[in-house]
């Protein structure tokens, strides 16, 4: 009885008066703003990327339209009967743990020197900025050709110190070289998240520092890096991913040359699926190949940031 009487005076009551009732809409917009985001991320990322494990595994020619299913044998064909597999992979990973490096040291170097108050400072910024832009196009290769040409300026400038020309394109120890610093000298992204992160470490923290007698060398190490290693770890991770997948410059300035000793994962693939062989269910296994490497070491990086990374809380 006494929960009927409940629901009745419950039913019965009115609201107070001066209460205003709102009642709560869905709004759409806010759907419909993404929309163009999530059709996009639809259509070019998740289908292409679950249509190429498909592929994977098949045995599929595009020309021919032949499709057989064959499970994961397109996998087990690179690793035990590829004999370009391992060293594409190999010389992937030459390209990868020495370019990285490069590319970080180079970059933080240059945004640290351009962190000081500088005449002119903007324009130096912007000038080591450029190369970035540029990006791995046709006129940077014809570039970096002539600059590394037997007569060029490298071998010009060696030439004054006694060093005969080195055939920098067609030599297999010097060739991959060539790309390593053609990576480093488009440092102008990673520079500039540096000098941000540069920019952000308190001047009280040196002034401190200084008066307890630490030098320049010790502020760097003990101060600025560790300040600075939530920034380290980001570019870190960017530039071994598109170190990882090099197309660009390494097609148009060696072709994968000389015998193979610049021919990196991506142009393997892209010659198993456009280059002859049209056999786009290896070119897929490939390629999830090269997603899992990219995967595994940025989780590992992820992983480790525990030890060596310094947020501030």
């Amino acid at each position: 009885m006494s929960n009927v009487k409940n629901k009745a005076n419950a039913k019965g009551r009115k609201a107070a008066p001066g209460t205003i009732r709102v009642k709560q809409k869905i709004s759409l917009t806010p759907y419909l703003l993404l929309l163009p985001w999530f059709i996009g991320i639809t259509v070019f990322r998740i289908y292409p990327l679950i249509l190429s494990f498909w592929y994977s595994l098949l045995d599929i020619h595009f020309l021919t339209r032949q499709q057989t299913f064959i499970g994961f044998e397109n996998y087990r064909h690179a690793f035990q009967n590829s004999f370009i597999f391992w060293p594409s992979v190999a010389a992937t990973f030459r390209y990868v743990l020495i370019g990285t490096p490069l590319v970080l040291i180079v970059a933080f170097f240059v945004a640290f020197v351009l962190n000081f108050k500088l005449k002119a400072i903007n324009l130096f910024r912007t000038a080591y900025y450029v190369p970035s832009i540029l990006g791995g196009n046709v006129a940077v290769s014809v570039l970096w050709n002539q600059v590394f040409a037997p007569a060029g300026p490298v071998n010009t400038v060696l030439g004054v110190f006694g060093v005969d020309p080195i055939p920098w394109r067609t030599t297999e120890t010097f060739a991959p070289f060539m790309l390593i610093l053609l990576s480093a000298w488009q440092f102008g992204s990673v520079m500039i998240i540096f000098l941000a992160g540069l920019q952000n470490v308190s001047p009280s923290l040196y002034e401190a520092a200084s008066i307890e007698g630490a030098s320049r060398t010790r502020q760097l190490f003990k101060i600025t890096i560790p300040i600075v290693t939530p920034m380290i770890l980001f570019n870190t991770v960017n530039v071994l991913v598109r170190h990882f997948q090099e197309f660009n410059s390494a097609w148009l300035i060696t072709g994968g040359g000389p015998n193979g000793a610049t021919r990196f994962l991506n142009i393997y693939i892209f010659q198993q699926a456009f280059g002859g062989a049209n056999n786009f269910g290896y070119a897929s296994a490939l390629t999830w190949i090269l997603l899992s490497m990219i995967g595994i070491l940025s989780i590992i990086l992820f992983q480790s940031q525990k030890h060596w990374v310094h947020y501030n809380d």
